[in-house]
């Protein structure tokens, strides 16, 4: 049989437990979900992230090198210094840097694995998904293939 005390002490330790879980789960979820939340939508992401995506199909063999005429009308738009085109039916990026280089990235965003979605000012490439930047370097988050051109045409290496 239980006495008043002992139905006293045990309210209190309801009490206590209440504050606690009301104190102490705010943090903890936020600590659970808060950084891979904030991480997620940030820029520069790791390419060799593990992305899951129906859009994410490469149609190139990494092994064979792909050769394209760029005085093609289809590649108009990097025939000039500064042009770039998001080439989809290959999954990558080319931008004209200089009358001897072209650059060439996949054109898989580490973010979410989107590829139609991209713009380009001068020095970064945007996401349209969620506006997340990426370098037209090769040293940033984008994947850069090799490329040579001599001439109109433009070898690249996967």
């Amino acid at each position: 049989m239980f006495t008043f005390f002992d139905l006293y002490l045990n309210k209190n330790i309801m009490n206590d437990r209440r504050n606690f879980l009301k104190t102490a789960c705010k943090p903890i979820v936020l600590a659970a979900l808060g950084i891979p939340v904030l991480e997620a939508c940030s820029t520069e992401d790791d390419p060799s992230a593990d992305v899951n995506n129906s859009n994410t199909s490469s149609t190139v063999t990494p092994s064979e090198p792909l050769i394209i005429d760029i005085s093609d009308n289809d590649f108009e738009s990097i025939q000039a210094v500064g042009g770039w085109l998001n080439y989809t039916s290959k999954n990558i990026l080319l931008i004209r840097i200089s009358e001897s280089e072209v650059r060439v990235f996949d054109n898989r965003c580490p973010h979410q694995g989107n590829r139609d979605k991209w713009s380009y000012d001068g020095s970064t490439f945007e996401c349209g998904y969620h506006n997340n930047t990426f370098s037209d370097s090769c040293s940033g988050s984008l994947v850069c293939y090799d490329s040579s051109l001599e001439g109109n045409t433009l070898t690249i290496n996967f």
